[in-house]
C-alpha cells in the first residue's frame, strides 16, 4: 500500500472547445487549455537538440538509474466535473457536441458580461479534498491569469493562484506485488477551480514518486476516488482525467532537485509508466548541463517525448485578483455536512476487507454488494468467510459460479436476525441457494419454514 501526500486542490474551468494543456507553478496547480492546432504549431517552432533512446539503451539507463540515480516523479491531475453547466455560466456541457453549441457572452468574454460561479463546483471541490484528507481553506478566490491562444478569446483565465480552496492532503493506495508491494505515502499540494467553460479540479502531488508504476498506480487511485464520490467520470479517453508528470533525475544522495521536466497530457495509465520510464533513460543518458526545463508531449507510436515548447515563469502570466468574483467564503457547517455525506471511500473499504480476510477482489465485490443491500457488515463477512468460503473449497467454484446472489444473502441474514427463521434453518436455506439458486422468500414459503413466536 502506498499513501500520496498532495500540496493542493485548486479551482478552474476548460475554454469552448480546447485540448487540455496544464501546468504547474512553485509547487501550486493552474490550468491553462490549447486546440490542437496550437499545439502543432508550437512544437514546429521549437529545434531542441533531440535524444534517441534505443530500447537497449533505455533498459541500460534504467539499471544505471537504480545503481547510481534518484528519479523525482511529482503529477498534476486534472479532473473534470460531471456538472450539468459550466463553471461561470448556464451553458450545458455534452461531450461530442459541436463547436461553438454551447456558449453565451460570457463563455467568449463580451464586455459586460459578468461570470456567476456555479455552486455545485464548489461542492465537488470540497469533497475531493476531504476524501484527500486535505485541509480546507474556508476563504478562498479567485485570480485572473493573463495568456493569449486562438481559443482563448478574453486573453485570460480565471483561476486560484496563492489562495488554494484545498491544500496539504494525502492519499493511500496499494501498489503492485510484482513491484515490490507494500505501503507508501504520497504527498498532495492542493485542488482549484478554472476559467470560461467546462469546470475542471486540478490535483497536484508532492514529488514523492520514484517509478512510472508509482506514478501510474497513483493516477488510478484518484480515478477510483473521484469515480466513487460521482464528482466526474474520470473517463482518460475523453480527457475527463489527465495527467501532466513532473521528471528530473539526481545522484543518490544528493538533495537538490534535477532540472525538472514536464510530459504534458497523459490519458492513459501506461501512457504515464512509458512516458515516465522513458524520460528517466533520456534524463540519465544527457545527466548534466544538457538537461533543459522545458514541456514535452508522449508520442504514443514512436514511444518517446518530444519537445513541445520551455516553461513559461510565473511573471509571463501577471495574476491579479479576479474583480468580477467575490471571495468564496464557506461555513463550518456546510463543510460538516458534506463530510458527513461522503461514502465509504476505495482505501478505506480496502482496508476493512484486508481486517476481516477479504482480500480476494472478487471476494470483496461480493461483500460490498451484499451489505450495499442491506445486510449487517459482521455477518455477512461471517457468513462468506465461513459457510460459503467452506462451499467453494469442497465445490471447487470461485464466488462469481454460485448460485446465492449477495440481495438474497442480504435477505437471508435479515430473515435470521429478525427472527423470521433460526439460523439453523438459515444454514439449510444457504447450502440449497448455493447450489440451485432461488429466492429466501420463496424457499421459506414453500417449506414452511417461519419459525414459531
Amino acid at each position: 500500500m502506498a499513501s500520496t501526500l498532495f500540496r493542493t486542490i485548486r479551482l478552474h474551468s476548460f475554454f469552448i472547445h480546447p485540448t487540455a494543456l496544464f501546468r504547474r507553478r512553485n509547487g501550486f496547480l493552474y490550468c491553462t487549455m490549447k486546440s490542437s492546432q496550437t499545439q502543432t504549431a508550437t512544437q514546429e517552432k521549437q529545434q531542441p537538440p533531440k535524444v534517441k533512446v534505443p530500447q537497449h539503451a533505455q533498459s541500460k539507463a534504467l539499471d544505471k538509474i537504480a545503481r547510481d540515480y534518484e528519479a523525482i516523479i511529482g503529477i498534476e491531475t486534472h479532473v473534470q466535473l460531471s456538472t450539468l453547466t459550466k463553471a461561470f455560466c448556464s451553458c450545458p456541457y455534452n461531450y461530442g457536441s459541436q463547436p461553438n453549441t454551447s456558449i453565451c457572452p460570457i463563455c467568449v468574454g463580451l464586455p459586460g458580461a459578468l461570470p456567476v460561479l456555479n455552486s455545485k463546483v464548489i461542492e465537488s471541490a470540497v469533497k475531493l479534498g476531504l476524501a484527500l484528507n486535505c485541509k480546507l481553506f474556508l476563504n478562498s478566490k479567485f485570480n485572473r491569469k493573463q495568456y493569449v491562444y486562438p481559443d482563448l478569446p478574453k486573453g485570460y483565465q480565471i483561476s486560484q493562484f496563492d489562495i488554494p480552496i484545498a491544500t496539504g492532503g494525502c492519499i493511500d493506495l496499494d501498489l503492485p506485488l510484482e513491484f515490490g508491494g507494500g505501503h507508501r505515502k504520497f504527498g498532495i499540494t492542493r485542488v482549484d477551480l478554472n476559467r470560461a467553460g467546462v469546470p475542471l479540479l486540478e490535483i497536484v502531488s508532492e514529488p514523492d514518486m520514484r517509478t512510472g508504476i508509482e506514478a501510474a498506480e497513483y493516477a488510478a487511485e484518484l480515478q477510483r476516488v473521484v469515480r466513487h464520490l460521482r464528482i466526474s467520470n474520470g473517463n482518460m479517453q475523453e480527457g475527463s482525467l489527465r495527467c501532466d508528470v513532473n521528471v528530473s533525475i539526481r545522484p543518490l544522495g544528493q538533495l537538490e532537485f534535477g532540472t525538472k521536466v514536464e510530459i504534458k497530457n497523459l490519458n492513459s495509465f501506461s501512457s504515464i509508466n512509458q512516458a515516465i520510464d522513458f524520460e528517466i533513460s533520456r534524463q540519465v543518458l544527457l545527466h548534466g548541463d544538457q538537461i533543459v526545463q522545458e514541456t514535452r508531449l508522449w508520442e504514443e507510436g514512436a514511444q518517446k517525448t518530444v519537445t513541445m515548447r520551455e516553461k513559461e515563469g510565473l511573471s509571463d502570466y501577471q495574476y491579479f485578483p479576479e474583480p468580477d468574483l467575490p471571495e468564496v467564503i464557506l461555513s463550518q457547517e456546510y463543510v460538516d455536512s458534506i463530510c458527513n455525506s461522503l461514502p465509504e471511500l476505495p482505501e478505506m473499504k480496502r482496508r476493512r476487507n484486508e481486517k476481516m480476510g477479504l482480500s480476494m477482489q472478487d471476494v470483496a465485490e461480493y461483500f460490498d454488494a451484499t451489505i450495499s443491500s442491506g445486510a449487517d457488515i459482521k455477518l455477512a463477512a461471517n457468513w462468506i468467510m465461513g459457510d460459503i468460503a467452506a462451499y467453494m473449497k469442497n465445490e471447487k467454484l470461485s464466488i462469481n459460479e454460485i448460485k446465492l446472489t449477495p440481495q438474497e444473502l442480504a435477505e437471508l441474514i435479515a430473515s435470521i436476525k429478525g427472527g423470521t427463521i433460526s439460523g439453523k434453518i438459515g444454514k439449510e436455506i444457504l447450502f440449497e441457494l448455493l447450489a440451485k439458486g432461488g429466492t429466501v422468500k420463496g424457499l421459506i414459503e414453500e417449506k414452511d419454514l417461519i419459525q414459531a413466536s
